[in-house]
């Protein structure tokens, strides 16, 4: 197991973080300016121009609900005439749904009172987020671990210490009891997890194997993708392996790459591996340019439709019983049948 990184903080760890999963916003104030030219008229319709972001709908609730000030003063009937003067809409942060459980099947790898530790399924998002209301880990959780899990980590992520991919396939634990969330949560911010993914990759990394640490955060140009930077985000350290060269020895057309985590940063494994010029295959947002044509057709006939990434390897000292556990699952169907062909280039 790694030793701390200094100065990384992993408090819920957020390693290849599911795109889907960002956390609630916090709340924010709207101004806008309305010109003598435009008053008189009705203040939603004048307004909901102005406000582009805000539906008409949702600006009379808020206006109902007192949330629109001018010049200072509050506003509360949107169909009044409009005057003219600085108006401020406060807009609150969204409340986070509570999930509902959902009889949905698990592959459960070990299950005690204070934990459970399951082979997620690729396609499955952890928690609900916008766009992933339900069908999620924590709908399946709540409905199979009843209301031992309820409350444990907060209403939107209960039991949830850590996160994949929705389209990463792999081993993960959940907390069922808040001493075994609050110790989960120390072992990932203290890096005291072992954990290995397994990457299946255009080309291959040069050199073999070594450690990438660099700095992740947003990235400028995309603000939905991660991206190294020179400056900012936060430490980012994988220690990767070549297992397996596919193709020719002196300019291999894919690679089997065993990444090890030391900390835990959104899609850092995607990002170190793009960085190396060898991104995940069937990567669809750090893919960039497209692997060669015959192992394009490979992904085709695997049906693979998502990264190539798995979470293999889990293991951890019990936070409550002080036993350590190792849990390991082999790729599945779509990343097996992908790696066998490629052995045969």
């Amino acid at each position: 197991m790694k030793p701390p990184v200094n100065g990384a903080d992993d408090t819920l760890d957020d390693d290849v973080l599911d795109g889907d999963a960002s956390p609630v916003g916090d709340g924010h104030s709207l101004t806008a300016d309305l010109p003598d030219s435009l008053a008189g008229q009705r203040l939603d319709k004048v307004l909901a121009p102005l406000f582009p972001d805000i539906s008409r709908a949702r600006l009379q609730a808020l206006i109902g609900e007192g949330r629109l000030s001018l010049d200072g003063q509050p506003v509360n009937d949107a169909s009044r005439k409009a005057k003219a003067g600085t108006y401020v809409l406060e807009v609150p942060p969204p409340a986070p749904a509570e999930p509902e459980a959902q009889a949905i099947p698990l592959t459960i790898l070990y299950e005690d009172e204070h934990l459970i530790v399951v082979d997620k399924a690729a396609g499955m998002a952890v928690h609900p987020a916008p766009g992933t209301p339900d069908g999620t880990l924590v709908n399946a959780l709540l409905h199979h671990c009843g209301d031992s899990l309820s409350g444990i980590g907060g209403v939107a992520r209960p039991g949830i210490v850590h996160r994949l991919d929705k389209d990463t396939s792999g081993v993960m634990v959940a907390a069922k009891s808040d001493v075994a969330h609050q110790g989960l949560s120390k072992l990932f911010s203290t890096h005291d997890i072992d954990r290995l993914y397994v990457a299946l990759t255009r080309g291959a990394p040069s050199p073999a194997s070594g450690t990438i640490d660099t700095q992740i955060g947003r990235s400028p140009g995309d603000r939905k993708k991660m991206a190294v930077l020179r400056a900012g985000g936060r430490r980012a350290i994988t220690h990767y392996q070549v297992e397996a060269f596919f193709g020719p020895l002196e300019r291999p057309l894919a690679a089997r790459v065993a990444c090890r985590l030391e900390t835990g940063r959104t899609h850092q494994i995607r990002v170190h591996m793009a960085s190396k010029g060898s991104p995940c295959l069937a990567d669809p947002v750090y893919g960039a340019s497209q692997p060669a044509q015959a192992v394009r057709e490979m992904i085709a006939a695997a049906g693979l439709g998502r990264q190539a990434l798995h979470a293999a390897v889990l293991g951890f000292v019990h936070p409550v019983t002080g036993q350590t556990l190792r849990f390991e699952t082999p790729p599945p169907a779509d990343m097996a049948a992908l790696q066998a062909d490629l052995e045969t280039l």
